[in-house]
């Protein structure tokens, strides 16, 4: 037996579970585990996603060898990078529909002439743009509400607008996965006929060839129709 894989094992659990896990595990529930476990992936989604990798690699190479490792470690690449470019999208969406909300509730205390309950954040453009309505009304004694309504109404406009774009775009990326997924198809197909592709592919200089370069290629396409569907939206 190698060392390899159990280093490779050993360096997974080390990246994924949170620190003094061993002290902690005998009183801690599974549920609570996963909590905890959830909560250390939101904070350092890019460790969370570098452990899933190591964990596929060290499945992968007990499984089928090196090249198995490649590829199953490639593939955890791009799903956790999906899951956290998913999830840091639905945390924009949730706060920019907060900011807007927000915005309606600061137009409607001034047009009832109430002071609003807070000042406006400056932390995104929204709020940059907020900021300065309410600095040009304090020092000109602008109209503030008409200017906050006008900022309101052109961002709901943007965000309706590249909703549009992306659901336009849905489909080609559609198409992107779908591509993406023939290899599989045809080893199952080659699979079905009685054939063994995966000892060509995993254990054979051309078939481990084919196979890294594929992967390459595959991820290479992923990335590029995302982006375009990216810009598309923006």
């Amino acid at each position: 037996m190698t060392w390899g894989p159990l280093l490779l094992a050993v360096g997974a659990l080390a990246v994924v579970l949170p620190s003094g896990w061993t002290r902690r595990m005998p009183r801690t529930s599974p549920v609570a585990l996963g909590r905890r476990i959830t909560a250390s992936a939101r904070r350092s989604p890019r460790r969370t996603v570098a452990g899933g990798v190591a964990t596929a690699a060290t499945i992968g190479l007990f499984a089928g060898g090196p090249v198995a490792a490649a590829i199953a470690a490639a593939y955890a690449g791009l799903a956790g990078r999906a899951l956290v470019r998913r999830s840091a999208r639905q945390r924009a969406a949730k706060e920019r529909a907060a900011a807007l909300d927000a915005l309606a509730s600061l137009a409607a205390d001034l047009r009832a002439g109430l002071p609003p309950a807070s000042v406006p954040a400056t932390g995104n453009r929204l709020g940059r743009l907020t900021a300065s309505v309410w600095h040009l009304a304090e020092r000109t004694g602008a109209p503030a509400a008409d200017l906050v309504e006008r900022i309101e109404a052109d961002a709901r406009a943007a965000d309706r607008a590249a909703a549009s774009a992306s659901a336009q775009a849905a489909g080609a990326q559609a198409t992107a996965m779908l591509l993406a997924a023939l290899p599989v198809a045809g080893l199952g197909l080659g699979m079905a006929m009685g054939a063994d592709p995966f000892q060509v592919l995993l254990h054979t200089p051309l078939g481990a060839a084919c196979g890294l370069v594929a992967v390459v290629l595959q991820t290479a396409g992923l990335l590029w129709s995302e982006r375009l569907t990216r810009g598309a939206a923006r």
